[in-house]
C-alpha cells in the first residue's frame, strides 16, 4: 500500500497520464440504534462518491434486522451515509470486503449533557494588516441514554459583528473533517450549525471550527466573546510578540504551555455572559517550529481521529494538554481540514486539461495530463486528496498499523502543504 501511495504522488508530480480501472464492489453492514440497543430498521443508506461532489451512487434501506447492502459502481473512494431520524451518520466505505457497520442514535433538538469542553481562539496578524482568527469549539455530549442533539440550529455561536468568515468545518467524534455551512441566526455575528452533536465516543467529542478575519488598523482589538453553552475552558493563543489584557466576565490566567505561544486560560465560563479581552501588537504563531519541537507528534496525534481526546487526561498539570495537538500550532488540523474541503469540492472540468470524474468510470482527474501550472497543481491536489482519504479509511477500519499510518500521513502532509501554498 505504501508503494502504491508513493507511486500516486509521483504520478501527480510528474503529471503522467494514466487510467485507473474501476472495479465494482459490494458493501454490507448493520445499522444499530445505540440509544435503544436495537437494530435501526427502515433507515435510508447511501454511498457517496467523494470524487463527484459527494453525489449518491447507490442506495438501500435497512431491513428489520438493521442490515443493508450497497452495490458500488467502482473502487471508490466512497463514504457510506445512513440517515436516522433526520441526522446523517458516516463511515468510510470499508476496504477489501470489510463490514460496513454503522452506529446511530435517536435525535432530539435539545438533550441534557451537552456542554463546551473548550473554546480555543488562535489569533495572529497577516501581511494585509488584518487579524486572522481560528476558533475551535470542542463540544461534549454525555447524554444518558445517549442521544444526538440535532436540529437546524444544533449549535449556535456568536462571532464579532465585524468578522468576515473565511472557512467553516466540523468533525464528528470519530469522523473526518467536513466543510459545513454556517447559517446566519439573528443579529449580526450570530450563526448556527446545522450539524449533529453526537454522543462522545470514549473521550472523543464533536469539534466545530471557524476561520475569520477582523479589521485591525489600530493594532488593537477588543473581543466580547459570548458562549451559548457553559464552557469548561476558554483559551486564547497569541504569538509571543502580541499582548493580552483581560476584561470583564472571566478571569484569565497565563499558561506556560508552549515556548512559542502565549496562552491565556479562563475556567468555567457561563453561557450567554459576555467575556471581554483585548489583544494588541502584531505577529504570527510559529506553527512549523512547534511541530518540530513536538517531535513529530502531530502526525501521531491524528491517528486517534479528529474530534478531541488525543492527548493526556485533562487532569494533568497542563490544563490544555488534552487538546494541545489541535491548539498549539494546529498544522495537522489545518492540513486535514484542507484535505476535507478538497474532498467535498465538486470537481467538474479541470483547469488546464483533464477529465471530470464519472461515478464508476475509468477517468480519474488525479492522473489526467494537465497542460498549465494551475492544472498541474490541481492534479497533484487530486492525487493527494484521494490518498489521504484512503489512508484515513484504512486507519478507521484498522487495516493499517499505527507506525505505518504515522509515517505515510507525515509524508502526504508535507507534499500537501507545499501544494496548497502554490494553489
Amino acid at each position: 500500500m505504501k508503494s502504491t501511495r508513493v507511486f500516486a504522488i509521483l504520478l501527480a508530480l510528474g503529471f503522467l497520464g494514466a487510467g485507473v480501472a474501476a472495479q465494482a464492489a459490494t458493501v454490507s453492514g448493520t445499522v444499530t440504534d445505540k440509544t435503544t440497543g436495537k437494530p435501526a430498521a427502515g433507515d435510508p443508506v447511501a454511498a457517496l462518491d467523494v470524487q463527484a461532489g459527494m453525489g449518491e451512487v447507490a442506495k438501500a434501506t435497512t431491513n428489520a434486522k438493521g442490515q443493508y447492502t450497497l452495490n458500488l459502481p467502482g473502487s471508490g473512494p466512497y463514504l457510506i451515509r445512513v440517515t436516522h431520524q433526520g441526522a446523517g451518520y458516516f463511515i468510510a466505505a470499508p476496504q477489501n470486503g470489510g463490514p460496513g457497520d454503522i452506529p446511530v442514535y435517536d435525535v432530539a433538538a435539545k438533550v441534557d449533557g451537552v456542554r463546551i469542553e473548550a473554546d480555543v481562539i488562535e489569533a495572529e496578524t497577516d501581511p494585509n494588516g488584518q487579524l486572522t482568527v481560528d476558533e475551535r469549539y470542542f463540544v461534549h455530549n454525555t447524554s444518558s441514554p445517549p442521544k444526538t442533539q440535532w436540529s437546524q440550529k444544533a449549535f449556535r455561536v456568536v462571532l464579532p459583528a465585524d468578522a468576515t468568515v473565511a472557512a467553516v468545518g466540523a468533525q464528528r467524534p470519530t469522523g473526518l473533517p467536513t466543510s459545513v455551512k454556517l447559517d446566519p441566526d439573528g443579529p449580526k455575528g450570530h450563526y448556527s450549525f446545522n450539524f449533529p452533536i453526537q454522543p462522545d465516543e470514549g473521550d472523543k467529542d464533536t469539534m466545530f471550527q471557524i476561520s475569520y478575519t477582523l479589521p485591525y488598523s489600530s493594532s488593537s482589538y477588543t473581543f466580547k466573546s459570548v458562549l451559548t453553552l457553559p464552557a469548561d475552558n476558554l483559551a486564547v493563543l497569541l504569538p509571543k510578540s502580541m499582548g493580552f489584557a483581560g476584561g470583564s466576565g472571566a478571569n484569565f490566567t497565563p499558561v506556560n504551555a508552549d515556548p512559542g505561544v502565549n496562552t491565556y486560560l479562563a475556567k468555567n465560563v457561563a453561557a450567554d455572559k459576555p467575556v471581554s479581552f483585548t489583544i494588541s501588537g502584531t505577529g504570527q504563531i510559529p506553527r512549523d517550529s512547534q511541530a518540530d519541537s513536538q517531535g513529530g507528534g502531530q502526525a501521531g496525534a491524528t491517528q486517534q481521529g479528529p474530534g478531541g481526546g488525543i492527548g493526556q487526561p485533562i487532569d494533568t498539570p497542563d490544563p490544555l494538554s488534552k487538546y494541545k495537538w489541535w491548539i498549539l500550532g494546529g498544522l495537522a488540523l489545518l492540513l486535514s481540514a484542507a484535505a476535507a474541503f478538497l474532498l467535498r469540492k465538486p470537481e467538474g472540468a479541470l483547469a488546464g486539461g483533464g477529465t471530470a470524474p464519472v461515478p464508476g468510470g475509468a477517468a480519474n482527474p488525479a492522473y489526467a495530463t494537465p497542460t498549465t501550472a494551475a492544472g498541474k497543481n490541481k492534479a497533484l491536489l487530486n492525487a493527494l486528496k484521494e490518498e489521504l482519504f484512503t489512508l484515513e479509511s484504512e486507519k478507521l477500519s484498522g487495516a493499517i498499523a499505527a507506525e505505518e499510518y504515522a509515517s505515510q500521513k507525515a509524508a502526504l502532509e508535507t507534499v500537501l502543504k507545499r501544494a496548497l501554498k502554490k494553489s
